[in-house]
C-alpha cells in the first residue's frame, strides 16, 4: 500500500535519527523526498539507501533565511511541487540551568529550534496554497508539554513549536493546509546518545535507564516516531489539524 504515492516532501534535519528514519519510511510509501540537513555527507548516504529516482538531497541551515528561501525554490523546480514539510531538524543545546546559560546558548537552540520551523513554515505555505492543500508536521517533544530539570532553551523552543502548530493550524485551514506536532518521548537517535556522552555515562547503561521512565519498559526507536509522520503525511489523517501525536511510551500518561 503506497500511502503517500506521488506526494513530494521535504524533511528538514534529514540524514539522521528520526529524520532519516522518516525520509525512508515516506519513501517506501510512494513519496519522492527531498532531503535537506547540514551534515552533507550523511545526507548522501540517506539519498544513496532510498534510491536517487525517490530522493535528492539539499544541503540546508534551517536557521539561514536566504538559504531555506533558496532550498525551497530549488526543490519546486526540480519537483514542480511540495505536498508535504516535516519541520524535523533541531538540537539539544547545553544542559545548564537558566542562570548559567549565556544569550548565545540561548540563540543558538531558538534559531534552529523555532525559527527554523517559522522559516520552514513561511515558505512551504505558497507551494502548498498553489497545489490546494498540504501537511505540515513539525517535530516538538514530550517537554513541549511536560517541563524538566534540565535544558531550558530546549523546552522553551519544543513549547514554542507546540504552540505555532495550533496558530498555523487554524491560519491556513482555509487553504487545505493541515499542521500538526509529534511529540516524542526517549528515542534512540544520536541526540540521545550524545546525551549519555555529556554526561560520561555508558551508553547501554543509559539506554536502561531511559527505558525505565517509559511505562512500556523500552526507548523508542525512529522508525516509531517515523510511522506517526506517515500518517499525518498521508490523506488518512485528513480530519487531523491543530493536534498534538505523542509518541513517549506513555511518559507523559504518568
Amino acid at each position: 500500500m503506497k500511502r503517500l504515492l506521488d506526494k513530494v516532501v521535504l524533511v528538514t534535519g534529514g540524514a539522521k535519527g528520526i529524520g532519516r528514519a522518516t525520509c525512508r519510511k515516506m519513501a517506501e510509501e510512494g513519496a519522492r523526498v527531498a532531503v535537506a540537513d547540514l551534515d552533507e555527507e550523511a545526507v548522501r548516504q540517506v539519498v544513496d539507501e532510498i534510491g536517487k529516482d525517490k530522493a535528492k538531497f539539499w544541503k540546508m541551515d534551517v536557521a539561514d533565511p536566504e538559504d531555506v528561501k533558496r532550498v525551497f525554490g530549488e526543490v519546486k523546480e526540480e519537483f514542480g511541487r511540495l505536498d508535504v514539510l516535516v519541520n524535523n531538524a533541531g538540537i539539544a543545546g547545553p544542559d545548564k540551568p537558566t542562570h548559567k546559560l549565556t544569550v548565545d546558548d540561548w540563540d543558538r537552540v531558538l534559531n534552529v529550534n523555532v525559527k527554523g520551523v517559522f522559516l520552514g513554515t513561511k515558505h512551504a505555505v505558497p507551494l502548498m496554497r498553489e497545489n490546494g492543500g498540504g501537511s505540515i508536521v513539525n517535530l516538538s517533544s514530550i517537554y513541549g508539554i511536560v517541563g524538566g530539570q534540565d535544558n531550558p532553551p530546549y523546552h522553551a523552543s519544543k513549547g514554542a513549536v507546540r504552540l505555532m502548530t495550533k496558530t498555523d493550524a487554524l491560519l491556513y485551514a482555509e487553504d487545505g493546509i493541515r499542521v500538526n506536532s509529534v511529540h516524542p518521548g526517549f528515542i534512540w537517535t544520536p541526540m540521545v546518545q550524545g546525551l549519555a556522552e555529556g554526561m560520561d555515562k555508558d551508553k547501554e547503561e543509559f539506554r536502561k535507564e531511559l527505558a525505565e521512565l517509559h511505562p512500556v519498559g523500552r526507548v523508542g526507536e525512529p522508525d516509531d516516531v517515523a510511522w506517526a509522520i506517515v500518517y499525518l503525511a498521508s490523506d488518512e489523517s485528513r480530519f487531523v489539524t491543530g493536534s498534538e501525536l505523542v509518541v513517549d511510551g506513555g511518559y507523559t500518561s504518568r
